[in-house]
């Protein structure tokens, strides 16, 4: 089996696994990282959301090989202590009602104001539009990304 180098919240890790592996199972299955989510597994819902190399990226269509080398950040190295200014805000909204798809909702806020620090409704709505939560929380995780956009500038 072959061995790959992966750059996880900042460690460098070492794991064996065949080339196809979806990067979701080496986070959940290998390294015990489970706030990433598995949803649909075709890449649609955003549960799965992480970052790579600075881009929120749906690790479920991702493979081993098409991410080693490059740095990936899960929900648990976004910040050590829930101090993200997007996880400060989910919580200062009350956005979760199951939880299921907070990770990757937050995972795509923090990937997106990064980019765009003063967004539009418009821009919010439009980066936010892929993931999906079951729960129908958009108004809140829509409040919640323009919270944290104001308290990052």
């Amino acid at each position: 089996m072959p061995s790959y180098q992966l750059k996880v919240n900042g460690e460098t890790q070492t794991v064996e696994v065949g080339e196809d592996t979806p990067i979701l199972w080496i986070l959940r299955d290998h390294m015990d990282l489970v706030g990433t989510k598995f949803g649909c597994g075709i890449g649609q819902c955003g549960a799965c959301t992480i970052h790579l190399d600075g881009n929120a990226v749906r690790s479920c269509s991702l493979t081993v090989a098409q991410v080693e080398g490059k740095s990936i950040t899960t929900i648990e190295g976004l910040s050590a202590d829930a101090s993200h200014p997007v996880q400060k805000a989910w919580k200062e909204v009350d956005v979760p009602q199951c939880g299921y798809c907070q990770a990757g909702q937050i995972m795509t806020a923090s990937a997106f104001l990064e980019k765009n620090a003063n967004p539009t409704s418009e821009e919010i709505k439009s980066a936010m539009h892929g993931n999906i939560c079951r729960c129908a929380a958009y108004t809140r995780i829509h409040k919640a990304v323009e919270t944290a956009a104001n308290n990052m500038g």
